[in-house]
């Protein structure tokens, strides 16, 4: 990894049913593609299924929300919010685990 790019959170939990749930947030130099400075991604969904459940990301510099297989470009509303939105994704007995 650069040396400009720092983890500030990588975490991830494989429940029994199959499905993971992952945030990984990670400080990067600011740029016009990456005005915030950080790249994340929230992501619920089954183990190596290709399409999640549900994921919040910007590995491309665009905001997008996935559901399944469709994408959506959404504003930034801020990583704490986007992680109680994460959360709330969440079956209500895995949100012990965050």
């Amino acid at each position: 990894m650069n040396d400009d790019v720092t983890v500030v959170r990588d975490e991830i939990e494989a429940y029994a049913d199959g499905t993971v749930a992952r945030v990984r947030v990670l400080s990067i130099p600011k740029s016009t593609k990456f005005p915030e400075g950080i790249k994340y991604a929230f992501h619920y969904g089954n183990a190596g299924d290709e399409d999640p459940f549900i994921r919040f990301d910007n590995h491309h510099g665009v905001h997008e929300l996935h559901l399944g297989s469709r994408t959506f470009e959404t504003d930034f509303p801020g990583l704490q919010t986007l992680y109680r939105t994460g959360l709330t994704a969440l079956p209500y007995e895995k949100r012990a685990d965050w």
